[in-house]
C-alpha cells in the first residue's frame, strides 16, 4: 500500500479513486493533483513507482491541506463559533443540525438516538378513578 500524505491508500483501486481516502481529497482535487504531477488517473495505485508516488505527495503537501491540520483547522473554526456565541455557533452547541435543516422529522444524526416521551392520558382514562 502506498503510503501519502500519512495515510495508506488501497492498491487495488485506480489512482484518482485511491487518493479520496485522504481526508480533505475529493473527486474534483483527485483530479487536479494528479494533472499537476503528470500521472493518469487509469493507473492502479500498486502500478505507481516511487518516484510518482512522492510526486503526488509533493503536489498535496505543497497546495492542499489535508488530514490532522485539516481537522484542527475546522475544530478551531466551530469553536470560534461557539466563543462568540452566534446562531451556528449555538446550533454546534446545542447539537442540531446548522444549515437550515429541519428538525420536526429526521435530523436524526445529529440529535442521536430517538428519546420517547410517554403521550399524555385520554381524559376518559382520569375521570374512571
Amino acid at each position: 500500500m502506498p503510503r501519502v500524505a500519512g495515510v495508506d491508500i488501497p492498491n487495488d483501486k485506480r489512482i484518482d479513486i485511491a487518493l479520496r481516502y485522504i481526508y480533505g481529497i475529493g473527486p474534483h482535487h483527485a483530479k487536479l493533483i494528479l494533472e499537476a504531477a503528470g500521472i493518469e488517473p487509469q493507473v492502479r495505485a500498486n502500478k505507481l513507482s516511487e518516484d510518482e508516488i512522492s510526486r503526488i505527495a509533493n503536489v498535496i503537501e505543497r497546495d492542499y491541506t489535508v488530514e490532522g491540520q485539516l481537522r484542527r483547522q475546522v475544530q478551531q473554526h466551530i469553536s470560534r463559533l461557539r466563543e462568540i456565541r452566534c446562531y451556528r455557533g449555538l446550533r454546534h452547541i446545542r447539537g442540531l443540525p446548522a444549515r437550515g435543516q429541519r428538525t420536526r422529522t429526521n435530523a436524526r444524526t445529529r440529535k442521536g438516538p430517538r428519546k420517547t416521551v410517554a403521550g399524555k392520558k385520554g381524559i376518559k382514562e382520569m375521570h374512571r378513578g
